[in-house]
């Protein structure tokens, strides 16, 4: 069966509208590719820019073999980020506002100039970064109970619902990010704990492969732009009623609370 880039892209822009997921995005038996999968994810992205949005950064997901795991997708993931995915560190979040979210801790990188291409290096990725921010993600599948597989997580934006930047900006050279300890807590409870060596032995070169990988597809970032590499530990699931602090030891904290629908 062919693919319908612009049907299955409307499907997943009404699932994450309603905030009703679909039991899946293709019939079983369809074969698509990781092309495919990418240019769903582009008019996504292309009809929610229409819609009064803006990208404002880039991610890349699954990076982590903890990651790889917990969600059964062998393959990083990656995708682009809109400016409404970035909510305020220490105010609530509903959960209204997502399916079945889970939270998970990364650095993120904000760029002083542009970067891409098929040779990007780690200095590369040294020169352009401007600042990292501790950071909390929240992946939110539009596929009912994560029933997923590269496929769907990239044609579905790598399952991003939404981020939290943390106020405490670190030059990289303040920072061994090739050795740092994270921690995930809720309610005061640690829940999660990693190392940023997880990231692909360490976040910068994380960054590295993900401008290589996607080079393919024309994808370059630009001055300003957040990009994520990817988490430091397994995500933790969100329930509600929850005050959750994603912590790097030696840097700082982000938190936010995640509250009941009213």
């Amino acid at each position: 069966m062919a693919i319908d880039i612009d049907d299955l892209a409307e499907k997943l822009v009404r699932a994450r509208n309603e905030g009703k997921p679909l039991d899946s995005l293709v019939p079983a038996g369809t074969e698509g590719t990781v092309r495919d999968a990418f240019r769903i994810q582009q008019e996504v992205i292309r009809q929610q820019v229409s819609a009064g949005d803006q990208v404002v950064g880039f991610k890349l997901g699954n990076i982590a073999k903890a990651m790889q795991s917990k969600f059964g997708v062998g393959q990083p993931d990656f995708g682009y980020l809109l400016a409404s995915q970035f909510y305020p560190e220490n105010l609530s979040l509903s959960e209204a506002n997502f399916i079945e979210p889970f939270v998970e801790l990364e650095p993120a990188f904000v760029l002083k100039g542009p970067l891409g291409g098929a040779h990007v290096t780690v200095a590369d990725v040294i020169s352009a970064t401007d600042y990292v921010l501790p950071s909390l993600e929240i992946i939110d599948s539009r596929i009912k109970d994560w029933k997923i597989d590269i496929f769907e997580t990239l044609a579905d934006c790598g399952s991003t619902g939404g981020i939290i930047l943390g106020g405490q900006p670190r030059q990289l050279s303040q920072l061994n990010l090739a050795d740092t300890a994270g921690e995930i807590r809720i309610n005061g409870e640690v829940v999660a704990e990693g190392n940023t060596s997880e990231i692909y032995g360490s976040p910068v070169s994380a960054i590295m492969w993900l401008c290589r990988r996607v080079s393919e597809f024309g994808v370059e970032f630009q001055k300003g732009d957040v990009i994520l590499p990817g988490s430091c530990l397994a995500a933790v699931r969100l329930s509600s009623n929850s005050h959750v602090t994603g912590s790097f030891a030696g840097w700082g904290d982000v938190s936010f609370e995640y509250e009941a629908a009213e």
